[in-house]
């Protein structure tokens, strides 16, 4: 069984900075890519960025410069590094794993980015 749990999400003014967190427990577990994902009401679920086992990254143009993701492979655990928040980031943020048995997706961090 895999649990993914986020954390992190908060309330903040524009400008501000925010760290998600993402941690995948499970036995024998082997991560292959990691991802952030985000949907706000009335909108379709959004890659914010992802990833790869060994390091490599790409990112929405929406948060480049912004944001920065980074994991740890030996506690299966990856952060999302959000600096200079935007009214517009506002959303649920989603872990997602690529695992070699299959994709799972964690329930969600809620960002609110408000004056």
């Amino acid at each position: 069984q895999v649990r993914v749990v986020e954390s992190g999400g908060g309330l903040l003014q524009p400008g501000g900075s925010l760290r998600l967190s993402c941690a995948a427990s499970g036995r024998s577990l082997v991560v292959n890519s990691m991802g952030w994902y985000r949907q706000a009401p009335g909108r379709q679920r959004e890659l914010v960025s992802r990833i790869s086992r060994i390091g490599g990254t790409n990112y929405a143009d929406s948060v480049k410069g912004r944001f920065t993701l980074s994991r740890d492979n030996a506690q299966n655990t990856m952060s999302l590094q959000m600096n200079s928040l935007k009214p517009e980031d506002t959303s649920i943020y989603y872990c997602n794993l690529n695992l070699p048995g299959g994709e799972y997706w964690g329930r969600g961090t809620q960002v609110t980015v408000s004056a």
